[in-house]
């Protein structure tokens, strides 16, 4: 090879290597900022996630005394059951039923009293009310409530999508990050240096481990966003309505045109919420008592633990629905409050395919699918998630410079050009990671850049 094809080919090598290094750099940055941002939330989300995980253990502890009764042979009506909570509650309204199901569990009444919404506990053999419990102060609902919208509402909805969101960028990034740029590389790759020092350990206990739990972690992240306000409702309606709607097998009759929705009167499955809601039509009859509803259940061989919403109209009906363990045994069913007869049926096999992955992610996502096994997964994950982010914040902490945030430097060309056009196809499929690169572009424009010290730091 002659001089100049040498000197040729080193130039192209340099160029290669500094495109390489402004785009580890871009990436790094992106990375950085991320993580700053979102690490108290996503320290959150895992902390609540893995606590809701054992949500069954943790309840059975706790309400102990409420949910087991002696067994016995006999056993009063489903109706007998839920005039006594009338007879003690007469200015409650009652909204639900949950049958006992097997002879040592309690039945359970949800009622509204003065604005706020209880569960009383009836012993099924005789009748007497075990004791009560209101909804919003049960423990794992308000870790439930914490780990969905931060106890802040719709506000707090919002900040738990938008740090999922930008958990996926972090998961992203970081892969390349991590990615060895030697192929035989081994050690700071798949197992951390613990002979390089500290900084260096420091680095590969952030990295390492959050190579072995990205994939978990990107599951839990994509499993939980269709739980979210914003994208979550929207991709409901394309996963459950566009194009098909729901499949006629599931309708007795017509598909109603109501514009009720199914999760407006009744908890149900995620893939039945926006489920029309039909109506009961044949109103000159008396309502159909509850013993008899609970037979029709048998009848259509609903799983246990199933759930009766009570119509509070006139033209309501009877919501049936079970949040089992299994994504296969869910079920919705529609009632009509005067004949009993079945309006809609709409089980797992009848989802589409979209709706069953859904279905199957959220009870992976909860730790129900496959017993203690799925929960004990899902929680080395959250630990796991919280390892990174502590290990993350711990080292910025310990790298960066006094005086500023010690964020990488913006490189020149066009890696920071290429990888921002990036980041906003993805703002455009996560609406509010748009909105936030927005906010992000008009305080850096407005503020950052025209005040000195802000732009130093």
């Amino acid at each position: 090879m002659t001089q100049e094809k040498r000197d040729e080919s080193t130039s192209i090598n340099k160029k290669n290597t500094a495109r390489s290094q402004a785009l580890y750099k871009v990436i790094w940055r992106w990375h950085f900022y991320a993580g700053l941002l979102f690490t108290p939330f996503l320290l959150i989300l895992a902390v609540t996630g893995g606590m809701y995980l054992f949500k069954p253990q943790i309840e059975e502890k706790l309400y102990y005394d409420l949910y087991h009764v002696q067994a016995q042979s006999q056993s009063v009506s489903p109706s007998v059951q839920v005039q006594a909570v009338k007879e003690k509650y007469p200015s409650a309204n009652v909204l639900t039923y949950k049958p006992s199901d097997r002879s040592t569990r309690s039945s359970e009444v949800g009622i509204s009293l003065k604005d706020r919404t209880y569960t009383i506990f009836v012993n099924p053999h005789n009748g007497h009310i075990v004791g009560k419990l209101d909804d919003s102060s049960r423990l794992m609902n308000q870790i439930e409530e914490f780990h969905g919208e931060l106890m802040a509402g719709t506000a707090g909805d919002r900040i738990v999508e938008l740090a999922a969101c930008w958990a996926i960028v972090l998961i992203v990034t970081g892969a390349f990050l991590w990615w060895p740029r030697k192929k035989d590389k081994i050690k700071g790759v798949l197992i951390p240096r613990f002979s390089k020092g500290k900084n260096v350990l420091m680095r590969d206990l952030h990295a390492v481990p959050a190579f072995w739990i990205s994939a978990g972690m990107l599951f839990l992240v994509l499993t939980g966003l269709p739980w979210s306000g914003l994208w979550g409702n929207a991709f409901q309606q394309i996963a459950t309505n566009a194009g098909v709607g729901y499949p006629p097998s599931i309708w007795v009759g017509n598909a109603p045109t109501s514009t009720v929705q199914t999760k407006d009167v009744a908890d149900v499955p995620w893939g039945a919420e926006t489920l029309e809601v039909p109506n009961s039509t044949a109103q000159q009859y008396t309502q159909v008592a509850l013993d008899d509803i609970v037979a029709i259940a048998k009848e259509q061989h609903i799983h246990d633990g199933y759930t009766i919403s009570i119509p509070q109209e006139p033209q309501g009906v009877y919501t049936l629905s079970v949040f089992s363990p299994k994504a296969q045994d869910e079920a919705t069913i529609h009632l009509d409050q005067y004949t009993g007869a079945v309006l809609a049926d709409y089980r797992y096999d009848n989802y589409g395919f979209m709706g069953k992955l859904i279905a199957l992610g959220i009870t992976l996502h909860k730790g129900t699918q496959f017993g203690f096994m799925n929960q004990l997964i899902g929680l080395v994950i959250c630990i796991g998630i919280a390892g990174i982010v502590i290990s993350g914040a711990l080292l910025w902490w310990k790298r960066k410079p006094a005086k500023n945030m010690g964020a990488p430097k913006v490189p020149e060309g066009n890696a920071m050009r290429i990888v921002t056009c990036i980041i906003v196809v993805f703002g455009l499929v996560f609406p509010l990671v748009g909105l936030s690169l927005i906010l992000v572009w008009l305080l850096d424009f407005f503020f950052i850049k025209r005040i000195p010290p802000l732009q130093r730091f």
